[in-house]
């Protein structure tokens, strides 16, 4: 397994409202206790873990400070973790997030949440055309059925659409094991 180069841990849109929402996600548990254990893994290699939150506008379900809001009690946050808002599918659209990945030397984004064929989908793009080397982590993103596909093809689809020309695609196995021997970037 070869290493991964200066690599920051993003969580995606880990709130309330999607993961216990009225409609649930595809493997919603399998989903966070892998988030969960490659977050503790990138904080015990010294790395930067990002966690970010989907913001609605004033009156929304995911308004910002609403219940729904709220990143799930489940996903475990370090004190460390930097924690922001967006209100795109990009997590970097009007967010201070490029910046502080280049702040930290970070060369490779590591990318996990929710939903796949949204912000999943438009932060590896947008990363990929940042310069960043993509990992997603084909274990640790998920959505919910619509009434086209079932979650798990969405899934599939996206794992294998973004491969190669955006991301890598890594299973939580792999990349735990990969941050297992990655030294914090100096």
């Amino acid at each position: 397994m070869s290493s991964l180069s200066h690599p920051a841990l993003l969580i995606i849109d880990i709130q309330v409202g999607l993961l216990h929402g009225p409609e649930a996600p595809h493997a919603g548990a399998e989903t966070l206790a892998n988030i969960n254990r490659l977050s503790q893994a990138a904080r015990s290699a010294g790395l930067p873990v990002l966690a970010v939150r989907h913001t609605g506008p004033a009156g929304s379900p995911i308004a910002a400070g609403s219940p729904l809001w709220q990143l799930v009690p489940e996903l475990v946050v370090g004190e460390a973790d930097r924690v922001f808002d967006k209100q795109r599918p990009s997590a970097f659209h009007g967010t201070s997030l490029d910046g502080w990945l280049k702040e930290d030397g970070v060369q490779t984004l590591i990318v996990t949440g929710m939903k796949t064929q949204y912000c999943i989908d438009t932060t590896c793009r947008a990363a990929a055309d940042l310069g960043y080397a993509v990992v997603l982590v084909s274990d640790a993103h998920t959505c919910m059925d619509t009434p086209q596909l079932t979650a798990a093809q969405i899934i599939a689809h996206h794992n294998a659409t973004l491969a190669g020309p955006f991301v890598r695609l890594m299973s939580s196995d792999e990349v735990c094991d990969a941050l297992s021997h990655t030294l914090q970037p100096s």
